[in-house]
């Protein structure tokens, strides 16, 4: 599916950003992120730089990877750090 608006390429910006900032919180490489999560390290390239639209599947599995619901992923700001305290079981997600 292609990218067709401005907002959508933005939000994908945004996205990637967010999954970047998790990984880098963690002081993960994108190389170990790929073998947590499976897909290809410059497949999460082209997700962090909003270069490459995301399936739900692949959001799951990084989001698994990280430890970081899904849905702070894809809500504005910054998403939780592996040392935050805020409220998230992390647990349920694997």
């Amino acid at each position: 599916m292609a990218i067709e608006t401005e907002e959508e390429r933005q939000a994908l910006v945004d996205l990637g950003a967010r999954i970047r900032a998790s990984r880098a919180d963690r002081r993960l490489t994108l190389a170990d992120l790929a073998l947590r999560c499976g897909l290809p390290r410059s497949a999460l390239s082209e997700i962090e730089n909003g270069k490459r639209d995301i399936r739900i599947s692949s959001l799951f599995r990084i989001s698994a990877a990280l430890g970081v619901p899904m849905d702070a992923l894809l809500r504005k700001g910054r998403p939780p750090s592996p040392t935050s305290d805020d409220g998230y079981d992390f647990g349920d997600l694997v």
